[in-house]
């Protein structure tokens, strides 16, 4: 269970998250939504941690991450990976070795500086590329790829932490709308093995369609929490307001290729 308590976050006297309460239990698929500036990538960073809260605290199955620091905190983010929307991949280094790049985190430094890595890791990097149906590319420059390309290495380069909760933060926000399918479908069936995904996304239509739970934020505020059938067109409105509103609908939507798998049952 994740759970998030009264949280808050101020920069200087801008109250960019305002108050949130959320339980999360392990192996939902969360999608959060809601205009920009509305507080949704600061919340997905303060759970994992790259940002701090202000006030309130956040608790993953019993211990308080908002809190943690060194060894804790490394670990935490270890087991909680982050997917954002500009990819954040090494662009001069081939495929295979920016998707190892996830077992930085725990290893020796020394093997970190050279970038050695094991046959082991090695073999466990291409399964993550096979699954994101993407190892031809393994031995590519990562410049060289699109950015549906570079988004599914990006995935793949977070499953190699093996997380317990994956965050993708605006994931299909700058690609076309059948990478954007295709990114959404991984990141579903990644969900499917029991693994936390709480994504921000842009439209309507794709959070109705992926994810299981919708969380809409409003200046900071939660001010929605429930199923894709809950989201009424009057509670849209209430969430993006009359001209956001329009944007989040007419915005391309995409719909899954196949239709979404439930995901494990949740555990505390």
């Amino acid at each position: 269970m994740l759970k998030i308590a009264s949280v808050s976050r101020r920069f200087g006297t801008k109250l960019a998250v305002s108050d949130v309460t959320i339980e999360i239990p392990q192996g939902q698929m969360v999608g959060i939504i809601g205009r920009s500036g509305a507080g949704k990538s600061t919340l997905l960073r303060m759970i994992n941690r790259l940002a701090d809260v202000s006030s309130g605290y956040i608790e993953y199955k019993g211990v308080k991450v908002s809190a943690l620091r060194g060894g804790e905190l490394r670990a935490w983010q270890r087991d909680c990976a982050m997917i954002f929307q500009q990819f954040n991949l090494v662009p001069r280094l081939d495929v295979i070795t920016n998707v190892m790049l996830g077992r930085l985190n725990g290893r020796n430094p020394v093997l970190n500086l050279l970038q050695i890595f094991t046959t082991d890791e090695q073999m466990l990097a291409l399964k993550a590329l096979e699954r994101l149906d993407i190892a031809p590319t393994a031995m590519q420059w990562a410049q060289t790829l699109s950015g549906g390309q570079q988004q599914r290495v990006a995935i793949a380069r977070a499953l190699m932490q093996n997380p317990k909760v994956i965050l993708a933060d605006e994931p299909i926000a700058s690609l076309d709308p059948r990478n954007a399918q295709i990114v959404m479908d991984s990141l579903r069936d990644i969900n499917a093995d029991g693994i936390t995904v709480i994504t921000n996304l842009h439209t309507l239509d794709t959070a109705r369609a992926y994810c299981e739970r919708i969380i809409g934020m409003s200046m900071g505020k939660v001010v929605f929490d429930g199923t894709p059938d809950e989201l009424t067109g009057e509670v849209a409105r209430t969430i993006y307001g009359a001209d956001g509103l329009k944007e989040a609908l007419t915005s391309t939507a995409i719909e899954p290729i196949s239709p979404r798998i439930p995901a494990a049952a949740p555990t505390a």
